[in-house]
C-alpha cells in the first residue's frame, strides 16, 4: 500500500475505531465484536509502524481508555491504569521475549500468568483498613468513582484481613493499600437477568462485560446489588514489601481479595505456553467470559525497570486466544457451482487470521444474503469462524468505505461449461442446469467418496479430477469398474498407490442405507434426513418405490424435501446410475436397526472429542433408540453431550441453561 493510500485508510481506521470505542466503554454499548475492534486496532498500529510518520497523538494506539462518563465523579489514578499490548500466536509472544530480555541484559526472566478477565477493571483504594474509594479505569489517568456501586460487590471486602500480615507489612497496610482487579458477572446471572428484561420488554445485554460495565456505572446502587457481581484481583499496587507479582497476589488474598484460582507461576516462556494452552481448553467450562491470558514479568523491580511504552508497560502483555471475528476487506467475489448445480458466491479476502487460521475466503451464501448485509466489492467486513467451517461474512463496516466500493451481480452464465442459469420460482438459488457440467459432476463426486458416504480412502480431488478430464469416468458408479491399470496412466501415479486404492474401493462397495441414500447428493437430504428415510424404509427398494405422498407425510421431512427425494428417484439419469451402481457390485445393506424406545423424542446435541467412541457412532447409538441428534443449539435440546475441547455450543447451551452431560453419562444413557 502506497503512502497516500495509507494515510487514507489511517483516518478510515481511527474515525471506526473511535466510534466503536466511544460505544463500548462510554455507552456500555457493543457494535461489533471485542475480536473484530482489535482486528481493526492490530491493522491500524501494523500501518503506523509500516509509516511512524503518521502516527498522531489522537490515534487510539495512543491512547488506554475512553473518556469518564460525566454522571459520576471524576477521579485521578495516583499511577496510571495501563492497557495491555496483545499477541496471537507464540512466534509473537517470544519476540516480546527476545524484546524485553535485551532492554535487560543478564536477567533471568520468569513470569507469573492469570486468566485474562472480561469484565470491567476497577482500582480499589483502602486507608486504616477500610474501603474509601473504588474508581473504574476511564482514561487510564482519570476514571469514575463508583464507590457506592462497588460496596455492593460482595467479594471485594469493606474491611481488611490485616491480622495474617506481620507487623512491618500491617503498619504498611493502616495506611493506604490500592488493589486493582476485575468486576465480572457470571453466565448463569446474566441469563437470569436477560429474562427478566425479556419479560419487560427491555433491551437484553449482549454480554457479561456489558452487564458488569452496566451495572456498576448505574447512580442507584440497589440496581448493582441486584445484579450480584463477582470480583478477581489481579494486582496490588501498594509496595507491602512484596517482591514478585505472585507474592502481589498472595498478599491481596491474605488481605480478604478473591484472586483467580486458575493463576500460575511460570519459569520460562515454554511454560507460558503450556498454561495458555490448558486455559485455552479449559475456558469454556468457565461460568465467566475471558478471552486470553495476561503474562507479567514475576518480579517488580525488573517490571518497573523494563517501564513503559506509549500506553503498555513493557513488562506484561495479553496473550489472547484465537478470536472466531476478525475484520478485513473484500477483494473480490467470485462463483462456486456446487454439486446440485447451486451457484454460490464466495467473498476472495485479503488473508486474515480467524480462529487460529489464515482465511482467504468467506462464504456469502446467495444473493439474498448480499443484499441484506450490503456487501460490495472493496468493503471492509468482519467475518466469523467457528471450526473448520469456512468463515462468514456477517457485518459490512459501511463507515469505511472509500468510494472506490462495486456491486456485485449473480453471472447470467454458468462460469464453467456457459450455460444460462436459471432461478426457480421461490428459491434464493441460482443454479447451472445442466447435469452434465464439470463443476457438478467433480462436486458430486467429491460428495460420493467423502467419509460420510462411501469413504473411499486416497480418491481425493486432485485424481478424481485427472478421472473425469481423461474420460476414465463419468459419473460417480464409473469409481467401481477402475482396474490398477487405469490409476497408472494418470499424472505422477505409482504402482503402490494405484493397488491400495482399488483395494479401497472394492472394499467400501458394501454400504449401509443410511451412507448410500447420503452418498446420492441428493438435494435437501443431509446425513441427518438420509438417516431418517432408512430407519423408515428400510431397503433402497422400498424407498425407490414409494409415493410422494408417503413421503410428505413423514415428519420432518415437508413438501419441498419430499418433492425432491421422489423426483430423484423417479428421473431416468439417475435410475440408470443406481441401475450401473448394482452392476458393478454396490451392495446397499438394509437397516435393521434395533428400534429400542428409551431415548425416543429426545434431541442431543454432540461437541468435543469423545474418547470411547467417534461421534458418528455416537449418532448411531441415539438414533438406534429412537433419540434425535441436532447439529444446532436451541431451546429444543434436552442433552449437550460435552466431550474433550468443546466448541462454541457448548458456551451457547451454558448460556441457555440446557442439560449438559459428559461423556460418562451418556453412555449410561445408552445402556
Amino acid at each position: 500500500m502506497r503512502k497516500v493510500q495509507a494515510k487514507k485508510r489511517i483516518a478510515k481506521l481511527k474515525k471506526e475505531i473511535n466510534h466503536h470505542r466511544y460505544q463500548y466503554h462510554v455507552l456500555d454499548r457493543q457494535e461489533i465484536s471485542d475480536a473484530a475492534l482489535d482486528s481493526l486496532k492490530k491493522e491500524l498500529a501494523d500501518l503506523e509502524s509500516e509509516y511512524p510518520d503518521l502516527i498522531t497523538s489522537d490515534s487510539p494506539t495512543q491512547r488506554v481508555g475512553g473518556q469518564p462518563l460525566e454522571k459520576f465523579k471524576k477521579v485521578e489514578h495516583q499511577s496510571p491504569m495501563l492497557s495491555l499490548n496483545d499477541v496471537f500466536e507464540d512466534k509473537d509472544f517470544f519476540k516480546w521475549l527476545e524484546r524485553i530480555e535485551k532492554l535487560s541484559p543478564g536477567n533471568k526472566f520468569d513470569f507469573f500468568a492469570e486468566v485474562k478477565m472480561d469484565g470491567l477493571a476497577v482500582s480499589l483504594i483502602y486507608k486504616k483498613g477500610r474501603l474509601v474509594q473504588a474508581a473504574t479505569r476511564g482514561n487510564g489517568l482519570v476514571g469514575e468513582k463508583v464507590t457506592s456501586n462497588i460496596k455492593t460487590v460482595e467479594s471485594i471486602p469493606l474491611k481488611l484481613r490485616l491480622d495474617s500480615l506481620d507487623n512491618k507489612t500491617r503498619k504498611k497496610a493502616l495506611i493506604h493499600v490500592e488493589v486493582r482487579g476485575e468486576v465480572y458477572m457470571r453466565y448463569d446471572i446474566l441469563k437470569k437477568i436477560n429474562k427478566k428484561k425479556e419479560r419487560k420488554g427491555e433491551n437484553k445485554f449482549a454480554n457479561p462485560r456489558n452487564a458488569a460495565a452496566g451495572s456498576i456505572r448505574q447512580l442507584d446502587p440497589k440496581i448493582a446489588a441486584s445484579r450480584k457481581l463477582n470480583f478477581y484481583a489481579y494486582d496490588l499496587v501498594t509496595d507491602l514489601g512484596q517482591k514478585t507479582h505472585q507474592e502481589s497476589h498472595k498478599l491481596a488474598k491474605n488481605m480478604g481479595f478473591p484472586v483467580n484460582p486458575h493463576s500460575q507461576y511460570c519459569s520460562d516462556g515454554q511454560t507460558v505456553i503450556k498454561y495458555h494452552k490448558k486455559i485455552g481448553q479449559k475456558r469454556k467450562s468457565f461460568p465467566y467470559p475471558t478471552d486470553g491470558i495476561v503474562v507479567n514479568v514475576n518480579s517488580i523491580s525488573l517490571f518497573k525497570k523494563l517501564g513503559a511504552v506509549g500506553k503498555s508497560p513493557r513488562g506484561a502483555l495479553a496473550y489472547k486466544f484465537p478470536a472466531e471475528q476478525a475484520t478485513t476487506v473484500i477483494k473480490n467475489i467470485q462463483v462456486q457451482v456446487g454439486r446440485t448445480g447451486v451457484l454460490t458466491p464466495v467473498a476472495h479476502l485479503k488473508p486474515v487470521k480467524v480462529a487460529g487460521s489464515t482465511v482467504s475466503r468467506a462464504t456469502l451464501h446467495n444473493m439474498d444474503e448480499i443484499k441484506r448485509l450490503g456487501v460490495k466489492i472493496g468493503d471492509t467486513v468482519v467475518v466469523e469462524k467457528a471450526g473448520d467451517i469456512i468463515p462468514d461474512v456477517v457485518k459490512v463496516l459501511k463507515n469505511m468505505r472509500s468510494g472506490s466500493e462495486k456491486n456485485f451481480q449473480m453471472p447470467a452464465k454458468c462460469p464453467v461449461c456457459g450455460s444460462q442459469v436459471i432461478r426457480k420460482k421461490g428459491e434464493v438459488a441460482y443454479y447451472c442446469p445442466n447435469q452434465d457440467c464439470f463443476a457438478t459432476l467433480k462436486e458430486r463426486i467429491y460428495h460420493f467418496v467423502s467419509k460420510k458416504a462411501f469413504d473411499i480412502e486416497g480418491l481425493g480431488p486432485k485424481i478424481i479430477d485427472q478421472l473425469i478430464k481423461t474420460d476414465l469416468i463419468k459419473d460417480q458408479s464409473d469409481i467401481f469398474s477402475l482396474k490398477e491399470e487405469d490409476l497408472k496412466t494418470l499424472e505422477r501415479f505409482a504402482e503402490k498407490s494405484a493397488s491400495n486404492i482399488i483395494k479401497s474401493i472394492e472394499n467400501s462397495k458394501e454400504i449401509t442405507l443410511s451412507r448410500f441414500i447420503y452418498s446420492l447428493g441428493i438435494r435437501h437430504v443431509g446425513q441427518e434426513t438420509a438417516y431418517l428415510l432408512a430407519r423408515r424404509f428400510g431397503s433402497l427398494d422400498n424407498l425407490i418405490n414409494t409415493k410422494k405422498e408417503e413421503l410428505e407425510n413423514i415428519h420432518d421431512i415437508g413438501l419441498v424435501v419430499a418433492s425432491s427425494i421422489y423426483n430423484y428417484f423417479n428421473d431416468n439419469k439417475n435410475i440408470k446410475l443406481l441401475k450401473k451402481l448394482k452392476k458393478y457390485g454396490v451392495k446397499v445393506k438394509k437397516s435393521r436397526l434395533k428400534n429400542k424406545q428409551n431415548l425416543k423424542n429426545k434431541k442431543f446435541v454432540l461437541t468435543g472429542s469423545l474418547e470411547k467412541m467417534t461421534r458418528d457412532q455416537a449418532k448411531t447409538e441415539i438414533r438406534k433408540r429412537s433419540g434425535e441428534v441436532s447439529s444446532s443449539v436451541s431451546q429444543n435440546i434436552d442433552y449437550l453431550v460435552k466431550g474433550e475441547n468443546p466448541g462454541s455450543k457448548f458456551e451457547k447451551a451454558r448460556k441457555l441453561g440446557l442439560k449438559i452431560i459428559s461423556e460418562e453419562k451418556f453412555l449410561s444413557l445408552i445402556e
